[in-house]
């Protein structure tokens, strides 16, 4: 699914640039909260221009998550249109857009070495738990809302920066125990209720992300 966004992305990138020769065209790269990204600017009008564009990162950390320590991997990935509304004799500008929105976190418990493991209101043996496995995902289409500011460098370069909030909404979580399947009998039915609990204390935690800050800088040329 990410590699379809991605392409698809600079597909229509690459058709908007074929088919617009034209000093109302421009391309560029950015930098920011969503990850590194290429941009297609068109100016339908003196006041109103269209951007499409593609960000991709990912990045690896650790932490502890509704009391379990985790390895990480953030995976950020998206396509983005957007509308951006100038104002006449100002850099200024309110931009409004959707994103087709592919970030996630995968999580994968660390090994402590201790022998038992808290999941949820219960406490387990490591072995018959394994290690825990978890993804979280959101709303594959997310509204993006936000002002910028478009500055002239020099010549046909320029500098954009971007300031909005991008509404993943309410996160989707996944949680499985490896060993689950060859734990004894009596260990799985409380594990299974329990990894449910601890599913929803990590669904909790990770609401936090369903606004995402959006902060970027880019350089675009105009042709």
């Amino acid at each position: 699914m990410k590699n379809l966004i991605s392409k698809s992305a600079l597909v229509m990138l690459a058709l908007l640039a074929g088919n617009t020769a034209s000093a109302d065209f421009g391309v560029g790269l950015k930098a920011g909260t969503l990850g590194l990204g290429l941009e297609g600017r068109w100016s339908a009008l003196p006041w109103l221009d269209v951007r499409v564009g593609v960000n991709s990162f990912e990045y690896d950390d650790d932490g502890s998550q509704a009391g379990i320590n985790y390895d990480a991997t953030f995976s950020l990935d998206s396509f983005y249109a957007t509308g951006n509304f100038r104002f006449p004799l100002s850099p200024f500008r309110v931009t409004a857009g959707v994103v087709s929105n592919g970030n996630e976190f995968v999580m994968a418990s660390q090994d402590s070495g201790d022998v038992f493991i808290d999941i949820g209101d219960d406490t387990f043996n490591t072995a018959d738990v394994g290690t825990l496995q978890s993804t979280t995902s959101f709303s594959s289409t997310a509204p993006y809302l936000g002002v910028g500011y478009d500055f002239e460098i020099f010549g046909k370069v320029g500098l954009n920066l971007d300031f909005g909030v991008l509404w993943q909404g309410e996160p989707e979580v996944t949680l499985e125990a490896t060993g689950l399947e060859s734990a004894p009998a009596a260990v799985q039915s409380v594990l299974t209720t329990e990894l449910e609990n601890e599913r929803l204390a990590l669904e909790d935690e990770m609401s936090d992300f369903k606004a995402w800050p959006v902060v970027s800088i880019g350089f675009i040329y105009n042709f």
